[in-house]
């Protein structure tokens, strides 16, 4: 992992994430979860394409590949104001007042390629990990599925079949996977 977690370049890929200010949940209700997806595709698709998700009523997490011509100072920005946006939004919504985040967010640099591969396979699993689901294959608000499917998407879903070996690899070691597979490195902190 990075020693200058701080800092995103361009055409490196990180671990984004963050959780709710006492362990508050995030989303109320269904449409809360979309609504987020659509405030981190409004304000993060233009620096960044998305290689994996998982939202938990408590915190997130995405996967990013960083774009090309992109600098920290735009990625920041962009991260920032949609989970600011997301704030403003739920709590007037929910007549709230005062931070969701703990912090705005937090990244990590996958540096390694066993890093990259742990790393989708924690968040997609993440569910059952935090015990909102039995079954990861399950959860509708991850970029599990994404993969199954052939529609159109803003996931970039050519580079993680691709990364895998294609989509049997993908989905066997999606299911091979064990729990103590999941080094304490994932975890948020």
């Amino acid at each position: 992992m990075s020693t200058i977690p701080d800092v995103f370049e361009e055409g490196k890929i990180y671990h984004v994430y963050s959780r709710s200010v006492g362990n508050e949940r995030l989303f109320l209700e269904e449409k809360n979860y979309q609504f987020f997806l659509n405030r981190y595709d409004l304000f993060c698709s233009d620096v960044c394409s998305t290689l994996a998700y998982c939202l938990i009523p408590n915190h997130f997490h995405f996967l990013v590949k960083i774009n090309e011509s992109v600098d920290n100072q735009k990625v920041v920005k962009a991260f920032s104001d949609f989970l600011n946006s997301y704030t403003k939004a739920f709590n007037k919504t929910y007549s709230r007042k005062g931070a969701l985040f703990q912090r705005k967010f937090k990244r990590k640099l996958v540096e390694k390629e066993s890093y990259l591969t742990r790393l989708i396979l924690y968040i997609h699993h993440n569910p059952v990990k935090h015990r909102v689901t039995d079954d990861f294959k399950l959860w509708k608000y991850s970029s599990y599925t994404v993969y199954l499917s052939q529609r159109s998407t803003k996931i970039n879903r050519s580079f993680v079949l691709e990364w895998f070996g294609g989509l049997e690899s993908y989905l066997n070691d999606h299911e091979s996977i064990k729990s103590d597979y999941l080094s304490e490195d994932f975890l948020l902190d």
